[in-house]
């Protein structure tokens, strides 16, 4: 480039020296005069030089257009190159990620192993309690029934006629018996935690083998904590909350059962002292927005340790059969509760889950607001399917939330949440959560709970 430019500035120099006429001076002249002429460079020179300028600076232009060229595939190699280098510290930035995971998972595991191991020397424990057991069982059977026998063989003469040994025997074999029925009921409570220990241990040794657990097919999410220490076979899983409280659970919380017929799925069970209830609706804060379409209430919203919807096709697989209590708790805002227990039966999706109360004659004034309109069965409703009683007007449209609704203004605890006080007014107060008969239809309640159970739990 340097030289280019200094060939240019010699060729500029030599045009202009030859360019203008300048002066030769001469000898002496007769007559002593000077003679002065003019000389200029020949036309072919100049063109010559002209040429050689114009093709230098087309060199000079092709010279810098190819700088350019290579300049700019500098500019993009720098550019792919920075690149490449931040990719590079973002992929040593994951690795380093999942470096420190695998490690904390290493530790996971070894400390499930060492549960593992906690629980199988557990369960050896039990099992030679349960031999213990057995053992002492049939030494008691062995002695009784030899006793039985020599008082048969002593008394067959004397013993038989008199009344009151008769009553002595009948009183020992009663008090054996009952000793033999409380033997078989701790038996069968000792197999039942062996059970729940065997489904512990397989859900650990899948883990420590690296299978993943089963899916789950409910469409609300949860932490499954508790779930996972809890999942069995498809064989092993209960049918509704109040089985797993016969089989010995006593902690409220999220667990998966499996009606008849149906695919497994999750629940919120309220474990309490006379059985389980399978949860299928809560308001307590206005978490979710309960204003939803038939999908949404057929297949269940919320969070299962929140406020949810369970969904009418998993509260029909369980309550199909009929043989339910549908119970329901109120609050209102200075925290007064109410609560209301109703039989019931729901329909499956070809009667739009119909809801249908027995009739019976101790409806009192809050079982009025669903029960009496529901004897005869009541179809859901929501905004986008219209099942009520009002001719012209979608309940759900009118009000809020999906319901089974009547004539749309006897309950509805699916409505729009209000914090308290309430709005001022009345068309917006309607669109609430109210139960009629208790606190009237413009009184927003401050939570509901709905949950069923089998009717066999008021006789537990």
């Amino acid at each position: 480039m340097k030289t280019t430019l200094a060939a240019l500035t010699l060729c500029l120099g030599l045009l202009m020296t030859t360019g203008f006429p300048f002066e030769r001076k001469g000898g002496p002249q007769t007559g002593g005069a000077k003679e002065k002429r003019a000389q200029y460079a020949a036309r072919d020179d100049v063109n010559i030089i002209a040429h050689g300028l114009l093709q230098l600076g087309q060199n000079l232009k092709e010279h810098v257009d190819k700088t350019k060229v290579q300049m700019r595939d500098i500019f993009i190699k720098l550019k792919a190159f920075n690149r490449t280098t931040a990719e590079l510290g973002r992929e040593s930035q994951r690795l380093q990620a999942e470096g420190e995971t695998l490690k904390a998972r290493a530790l996971q595991m070894e400390h499930r192993e060492g549960q593992l191991l906690n629980i199988t020397a557990e369960l050896k424990e039990k099992a030679e309690e349960i031999q213990q057991e057995r053992r002492t069982m049939g030494e008691r059977m062995s002695r009784l029934e030899q006793r039985v026998d020599s008082m048969l063989q002593g008394h067959t003469s004397s013993s038989f006629r008199n009344s009151s040994d008769t009553g002595n025997i009948q009183l020992l074999l009663e008090a054996q018996s009952r000793r033999i029925d409380e033997l078989v009921e701790r038996i069968r409570l000792q197999q039942d935690k062996l059970d729940k220990q065997n489904t512990r241990i397989r859900t650990l040794q899948r883990q420590l083998s690296g299978q993943e657990p089963p899916p789950r097919s409910n469409s609300t999410e949860e932490p499954q904590t508790s779930l996972e220490e809890q999942r069995d076979t498809p064989q092993e899983v209960a049918a509704d909350c109040h089985e797993l409280f016969l089989r010995g659970e006593t902690t409220s919380g999220v667990y998966t059962i499996q009606p008849e017929d149906s695919g497994p799925f999750n629940v919120f069970c309220e474990i309490t002292a006379d059985g389980g209830w399978t949860v299928i609706q809560r308001r307590q804060n206005g978490s979710v927005d309960f204003d939803q379409l038939w999908e949404a209430y057929e297949n269940g919203f919320g969070s299962l340790n929140g406020e949810f919807w369970l969904g009418l096709e998993h509260i029909h697989s369980v309550a199909k059969d009929g043989g339910y209590i549908l119970n329901i708790q109120l609050s209102d805002w200075e925290d007064d509760t109410a609560s209301v227990q109703l039989p019931f039966q729901l329909g499956g999706r070809e009667t739009n889950y119909s809801l249908q109360i027995q009739e019976s004659d101790t409806f009192g004034t809050l079982e009025s607001s669903l029960g009496a309109d529901a004897v005869l069965g009541l179809a859901f409703t929501t905004r986008d399917r219209d099942n009520d009683y009002k001719v012209n007007i979608n309940c759900a449209k009118h009000l809020s939330g999906g319901w089974w609704f009547s004539s749309c203004g006897r309950s509805n605890l699916n409505g729009r949440y209000f914090q308290s006080p309430p709005p001022k007014q009345r068309h917006q107060r309607k669109q609430g959560i109210f139960w009629k008969t208790w606190r009237g239809r413009y009184y927003p309640l401050k939570s509901s709970v709905m949950m069923i159970a089998p009717t066999a739990i008021k006789k537990s």
